[in-house]
């Protein structure tokens, strides 16, 4: 593991045209919901970015969730955004009032300058619409619906302890939506690096978008993919941790480990899932296990 390594070039790049890369944030446009108290910012590329800060209520570790858990659903071929370290000058900061966050203890601090993860926007705003819920008479114009099998195949592996974050967008005069899986900063139980494993975490609200689920063979290929996966690839889905985000080495190594050994027991975290009392899979037809 190339622990610490970090350029202001792209650096890696899956072959599929999606660099990790490094850009400057130059503008911030809003606040953004949820408990990382992230901001959307226009960076140097021109793009939108969700950023997450160091100095977020969670914990640092979102951050490296963020890299690892974006990087395994890709691998997979789950629909997510395009990452980048983005660099917020201590300038933008001060000229900017609402770059803070908020703590229990009712304290607001200043955003913390220097290298952040940056999650790109789905869409710019004026390229398209987007929605974070879409109507249940919209889902059959979801033309990737079938993917919320896979992404939950991928939650009960790496222990998302938060309902599943999915962006439904389409650009232009499209008819079709896209559904693009966001936010993996509560993979590994947020801080934690465990698996709490209950049976309800990691689904989306809305049962619905798992109609199409009949059998096994709904969640591949990304069921298989996970169980194919080798120890090698899992380990260096977190290479280029910056230093400045005092990730321990050892730690990180330890929860991928721990990672690559889950990958015997997603089949059953599902059936658990699928067992339980909410019955998120009503048209299910295949065997269990």
């Amino acid at each position: 593991m190339r622990a610490g390594a970090f350029s202001r070039d792209p650096f890696w790049d899956d072959g599929r045209g999606s660099p990790t890369h490094a850009v400057d944030a130059v503008e911030h446009l809003r606040r953004m919901r949820g408990g990382s108290q992230s901001h959307l910012m226009r960076c140097s590329d021109g793009k939108l970015y969700v950023v997450k800060f160091l100095n977020n209520p969670q914990h640092v570790r979102v951050l490296a969730n963020e890299i690892v858990g974006t990087s395994l659903a890709d691998l997979i071929g789950l629909p997510v955004p395009r990452m980048a370290f983005v660099h917020v000058e201590q300038r933008l900061i001060q000229e900017t009032p609402a770059l803070t966050v908020s703590h229990v203890d009712k304290t607001i601090v200043p955003c913390s300058a220097g290298i952040q993860f940056g999650s790109e926007y789905v869409i710019n705003p004026f390229e398209g619409r987007i929605f974070d819920v879409l109507p249940m008479e919209h889902l059959d114009r979801v033309r990737n619906l079938a993917d919320f099998a896979g992404v939950l195949a991928f939650d009960k592996w790496t222990g998302n302890v938060d309902d599943r974050q999915a962006m439904f967008w389409r650009k232009g005069r499209q008819k079709k939506y896209t559904v693009t899986f966001i936010d993996q900063g509560h993979c590994f139980n947020l801080g934690r690096w465990d698996f709490p494993d209950k049976p309800f975490q990691g689904g989306y609200l809305r049962s619905e978008v798992y109609s199409g689920v009949r059998d096994w063979q709904s969640f591949e290929p990304w069921l298989s993919r996970i169980e194919a996966m080798n120890d090698f690839t899992v380990q260096e889905c977190a290479p280029w941790i910056p230093p400045e985000w005092s990730i321990e080495a050892n730690e990180l190594s330890c929860l991928l480990r721990n990672l690559a050994d889950r990958r015997s027991i997603v089949r059953n975290l599902i059936d658990a899932f699928r067992i339980s009392g909410s019955n998120p899979f009503p048209n299910w037809e295949g065997p269990r296990g």
